[in-house]
Formats: structure tokens, C-alpha cells, sequence
């Protein structure tokens, strides 16, 4: 089982966590979540005037051993205006490369930090994947 919470926060929240969002899924291979602004086929949406979010931004994607990664999916344009920083408790916290993917360790926890670059914005992404 794979765990997500998600929170939109823009300069004026700094620290709160309006807008906490949870969905989950089962660790069967080819089990999908995405994040984005389209609700349609994103199980954690973002507000729709949140431009620097793609309208399908990440991906978590269960493989064939029941392993999750996550995608940052590639856009129409060649320059994001976001960053993504990704973090395992206790870790240090990396740039997740446009375009790249992590492995999501199993029985592990972090954080995916969608960073606006234009503004005091982001979204963050906690997850969970149970042993």
C-alpha cells in the first residue's frame, strides 16, 4: 500500500496545512496515483490558477515486484517553471531531475516538494510505502 497526503501552500500559509489532501492505492503492479491540476485523472489535485503545476505533474507507479517509483512527467514545455525537491525521512533532500524518476523505498517515508519558481508557492507530497 502506498500512502499520500498532500498540502498546497502559498507564501501567506507558511506552515499550515489548509487544503491537506490523502489518496491511496493498493501495491499492485501497474497501480497508478498522480498529482496535478487535472482532476480528471489526478487523485491529488492542486488549485487550477497553480500554472507551475503541470496538469499531470508526478506520477507513482507500482512495478512488477510491488515496488513504487515516482515520474516527474515531462511537459510541453522544455523549461519547467517549477522545481522538485524529493526527501526520505531523515534523509538529505535532492532535486528530482524533469523528466527523472526515484525509486520509493519499501516501508519507507518522505516528502516531494513541487517548488513554484516564480513565487512563494509549493506543493507538498508526503508519502508512506508500507513493508
Amino acid at each position: 500500500m502506498l500512502e499520500l497526503t498532500m498540502a498546497s501552500v502559498s507564501g501567506t500559509d507558511a506552515g499550515a496545512t489548509a487544503g491537506m489532501q490523502m489518496a491511496d492505492a493498493p501495491s499492485e503492479p501497474g497501480a497508478v496515483l498522480r498529482v496535478g491540476r487535472d482532476r480528471g485523472v489526478c487523485r491529488l489535485a492542486t488549485p487550477d490558477d497553480w500554472l507551475f503545476v503541470s496538469r499531470v505533474h508526478l506520477e507513482f507507479l507500482c512495478g512488477p515486484e510491488g515496488t513504487w517509483q515516482v515520474t516527474w512527467l515531462r511537459g510541453s514545455h522544455d523549461d519547467p517553471s517549477s522545481e522538485v525537491r524529493f526527501a526520505l525521512v531523515g534523509g538529505a533532500q535532492q532535486t528530482l531531475p524533469y523528466g527523472g524518476t526515484a525509486k520509493l523505498p519499501l516501508g519507507g517515508a518522505g516528502e516531494l516538494v513541487i517548488l513554484d519558481r516564480t513565487g512563494p508557492r509549493s506543493v507538498n507530497v508526503g508519502f508512506y510505502q508500507e513493508a
